[in-house]
């Protein structure tokens, strides 16, 4: 690379809109706003697209980018691909970056690919480093609960991580409620205390509201939002059908179209209506309300430009909601 192609970050960063939270009762501090890689980042997505997120988001403050083993279409090429870019453009800005990954969903074929085991989570880990080109990731999460792996087997190896120097923190994400309180038991225990969790929470989802919020303040866990604009339909690209270029209209990922009625059309307008009164779009006011739950540390969002994460940041601007609106938002969450 030429000294004229030389990725120089804005000497600012840190004074720009984003601001820090503790991570639960730890040291560690996260971004308001973190960045996943989830979509968008794969060999099927545009990359030149994606070096120019990563580097506008740490331009603009985000240090917390966010993986998993199986993020990307293929499997493991938002690895792949990130560990790339970071080499080429942000190796000498390792200590400023927050790199977190997981594993617990399928990977690859086999009874080794998937799921809680020591067996697969250690496997899992050494090949996200190998793709990404790392020594170690900041946080390594159990990206899910598996009924089938003790849940001592499952913490026991990610504690063994930790005390290997292959990740400096821990978390769970998608426990239920019982199961994540003896994996804080288990890690507190192993000297390793769970540092995160990493939950689905929007507008049109606060299940974890009853249980896994007030269990992780209990804890001094910290908890990161995943999904706050519910895959893109908590914006306003929903209310006026299926745009050809959106998740929805893909053959592959999460989000399908069938699950865009007429019924949740219409709550979507009321809820744009009120975004708007607010001088917000709907996925500013979306990701702006998540904060209204002071355990909430961070949210991670999933952007396909520049652009989407320029105006995700803006709704940083106005975080603060009357009593009102939060009412009136619940009410057609």
């Amino acid at each position: 690379m030429s000294d004229k192609d030389k990725y120089e970050a804005n000497p600012d960063r840190y004074t720009n809109t984003v601001g820090y939270n503790f991570c639960g009762k730890s040291g560690l501090q996260l971004p308001q706003i973190s960045l996943g890689l989830w979509h968008n980042f794969g060999d099927v997505d545009d990359k030149n697209e994606a070096l120019k997120m990563l580097k506008y988001a740490f331009d603009h403050g985000i240090t917390h980018f966010d993986l998993a083993n199986n993020y990307g279409a293929p499997y493991g090429s938002a690895e792949k691909n990130f560990g790339k870019m970071l080499k080429e453009h942000f190796s000498s800005y390792r200590d400023e970056l927050v790199i977190s990954s997981k594993a617990g969903h399928d990977m690859w074929q086999g009874p080794y690919g998937n799921g809680g085991s020591r067996k697969y989570l250690m496997a899992s880990l050494d090949q996200s480093l190998k793709r990404m080109k790392l020594d170690y990731v900041d946080i390594f999460y159990s990206h899910r609960y598996d009924p089938e792996t003790p849940v001592e087997e499952t913490m026991g190896a990610l504690s063994d991580m930790v005390k290997q120097g292959k990740a400096l923190y821990v978390g769970i994400s998608k426990y239920p409620e019982d199961k994540a309180r003896e994996a804080y038991r288990i890690l507190r225990k192993n000297g390793t205390p769970c540092l995160i969790y990493q939950g689905r929470y929007s507008i049109l989802s606060r299940d974890i509201e009853y249980e896994v919020l007030p269990l992780a303040k209990e804890e001094g866990v910290g908890f990161i939002a995943f999904s706050p604009l519910a895959q893109g339909l908590l914006s306003d690209k929903y209310l006026n059908g299926i745009p050809e270029n959106s998740r929805a209209a893909h053959s592959y990922g999460f989000l399908k179209k069938e699950q865009i009625t007429s019924e949740l059309v219409e709550r979507l307008k009321k809820l744009n209506e009120i975004a708007a009164g607010r001088g917000q779009t709907l996925a500013q006011m979306a990701l702006a309300w998540c904060f209204h739950q002071q355990q909430v540390n961070s949210v991670i969002v999933g952007t396909s430009s520049v652009k989407q994460l320029q105006d995700n940041l803006d709704a940083l601007k106005n975080i603060d909601f009357t009593d009102d609106e939060l009412w009136r938002i619940g009410e057609l969450g």
